[in-house]
Formats: C-alpha cells, sequence, structure tokens
C-alpha cells in the first residue's frame, strides 16, 4: 500500500513536471509571439529611411523626464570622474573660484551633488545651515565671492549618510529645484564618483551645457575615466575636455620633476574620445595644504603656478561653452 502510493505520488509529480513544462513552453511561444508582433509594428512606425537605432533612441526618449532649466541659471558645468581620489572636488572648487577670478563681472555658483562625501563645506571653509526664502527655498552659503550649496550643509559634519537610492534621488532633486540661485552665469556641480543613479538623475532633469571629466594619468584611472566621458555621449552631454590632475611632481628641494602617476597618459586618451586637455594640474603641497584650510589655491596663492594652471583651466572651459540658450538668458 505504501509503495503505490509513493508510486502515486512520484507520477503525480512528473505529471505536474510536464505540465509546468508545457505552460512554459506556452508563454514563451506567447512571448515570442508578442515581441515579433511588436517588432513589427515598430519597424513599420517612423519616417522612411529612419534608422533602427535612431527609432530606438526616440522610443527610449519617451520615458524620459523633460529638461528643465534651474531658475536664474545660465550654463551648467558637471565636473566628475570615473573614480574617486583623483582630485575631482579640489578641480570643481578651484574651476568655480577660475570662473569668478577670470572675469568677475559673471557670478558663479558651486553645487556639491557628491551626497555620501560632500566635500566642499571644508574646501570652501563654509558652515552652517541655509536659510530659506518666503517661498521655502534654501539660500546658498557664500564665500569667496562663489555660492555654495551642499548636502553637508544640511547634516551634522562628520555623520555618515546612509541612504537608499529613492532618498538619494529625492535630495538630488531638492538641490537642484529648491535652491534660491538667484542670476548665475556659470553653475558647477560636484558631481559624485562613477557612472551611478546621481549622474543619470542630473544629466536627465537638466540642460547641462558641458562635463569636464578629472583624471590622474595612472592607466586604471584612465580606465574609469573613459566610462564616464562615454556615459555622458549616451545622455547627450558634450564633453568639453580633461584634465590631467597630479600630472607631475616638483621636488621642493631641488626642483626635479616626477611622473609619479604617469605621462601624458590623459592626452593618449583625449585624442582617441576625440577631445583636448584643458590642462594640467601638478601634485603640489599647496593645492593640498589650502584645500585643508579651506583656503583653496586659486584664492589664497593666485599668483602661483598651481593657482594659474586652474586659471588656464577654467579659461579653457568657458572657450568650449555654448552660447546660452534664449530660454536660460530670460530665466
Amino acid at each position: 500500500m505504501i509503495y503505490s502510493r509513493v508510486l502515486h505520488f512520484h507520477k503525480h509529480v512528473i505529471n505536474c513536471r510536464k505540465v509546468k513544462a508545457a505552460i512554459r513552453c506556452d508563454e514563451h511561444i506567447v512571448i515570442a509571439a508578442a515581441c515579433r508582433k511588436h517588432s513589427f509594428r515598430f519597424k513599420s512606425s517612423g519616417p522612411a529611411g529612419q534608422s533602427a537605432q535612431e527609432r530606438q533612441r526616440q522610443h527610449m526618449a519617451r520615458g524620459l523626464p523633460k529638461q528643465k532649466p534651474i531658475l536664474g541659471v545660465k550654463q551648467v558645468v558637471v565636473v566628475a570622474s570615473g573614480k574617486g581620489g583623483v582630485g575631482k572636488s579640489t578641480t570643481a572648487v578651484n574651476l568655480a573660484l577660475g570662473l569668478a577670478a577670470n572675469d568677475s563681472s559673471k557670478s558663479v555658483g558651486l553645487l556639491d551633488a557628491d551626497i555620501y562625501g560632500p566635500s566642499i563645506p571644508k574646501m570652501m571653509n563654509l558652515r552652517g545651515n541655509p536659510e530659506l526664502t518666503d517661498k521655502n527655498l534654501m539660500r546658498p552659503l557664500m564665500n569667496y565671492g562663489v555660492l555654495c550649496m551642499s548636502m553637508g550643509f544640511l547634516v551634522e559634519e562628520g555623520a555618515p549618510i546612509v541612504w537608499r537610492g529613492l532618498m538619494v534621488m529625492s535630495a538630488i532633486e531638492r538641490l537642484l529645484r529648491q535652491v534660491e540661485w538667484g542670476q548665475l552665469d556659470y553653475l558647477v556641480i560636484d558631481m559624485p564618483p562613477g557612472t551611478g543613479d546621481v549622474q543619470l538623475s542630473v544629466t536627465q532633469n537638466i540642460p547641462i551645457s558641458g562635463a569636464v571629466i578629472v583624471s590622474t594619468p595612472q592607466d586604471i584611472a584612465l580606465l574609469d575615466a573613459r566610462r564616464g566621458a562615454e556615459m555622458f555621449r549616451k545622455v547627450n552631454v558634450p564633453v568639453l575636455g580633461l584634465v590631467q590632475n597630479m600630472s607631475v611632481f616638483h621636488c621642493p628641494n631641488c626642483n626635479h620633476k616626477t611622473h609619479i602617476f604617469g605621462e601624458d597618459g590623459a592626452t593618449e586618451l583625449a585624442n582617441s574620445l576625440g577631445v583636448e586637455v584643458l590642462g594640467d594640474i601638478p601634485l603640489h603641497i599647496n593645492i593640498r595644504e589650502m584645500s585643508d584650510k579651506g583656503q583653496p589655491v586659486v584664492v589664497s596663492k593666485p599668483d602661483s603656478p598651481e593657482a594659474k594652471a586652474y586659471l588656464k583651466v577654467a579659461a579653457e572651459v568657458v572657450k568650449r561653452l555654448p552660447a546660452p540658450s534664449p530660454e536660460c538668458q530670460e530665466c
């Protein structure tokens, strides 16, 4: 009796498996048919001669949010890197200060979009909470003539930000839309390292005039820098050029030059990407010390070779920026 029941159960399991396999097979047939039907309709739509890639791009673009300019901001420049530790934030700070120093008639803002590791407050020697306007918008803090906003102003110093993706996206949306910038000629955004959610959220929500990629000459850093540049191209953000950071070390005793991280790596990458190197920033103790003190080298040592290197980068960025759109000029 027990044996017959076991045999019956075994046959039942086999039959169930056959039924499930048949169901899965039917599902695959239905899905394949639906895909063929959808593909047929997709191919038949659109103007004659339109490529499949172009139709796919238009189809995907339907689900993207519509880009809306930041009120009062004429041009947005993002400073990014494929990985951390290459001096991206230091470059963003000195680029913003360089834009203001090269043309005192221009108003400049600096937005720290690195939610998990905000460093702009320390580099710009700013602390405290932003005030709110009558419209419940945050007023940026200012130092050295540059308006600044960062998540570091909204949390306690040193407190870890342990957030999931949705909270990070909400914070980015607030930093983009709930800040009273006034009238800005340039807004420099210090992006977090990598090519993740924050980068996509920023590039898909606001029009960006151009991206500056920061990298050291080291091969590993250049691999990630290439990924960052290709990401911006995929989302139709023009890459203005590369900044080769920590390009050479000058010995303070004998003035001997040493290429610690390699030589001309960013130049080779720029040539392969069809862009230019905006400038070489040396590996110098003044840059590190002044950044830690909250006195960036562009304002603390404006006549030094290090500061002039950043000023050159700022001038090259302005040369490559497109003219502001009429919509931005009316903001």
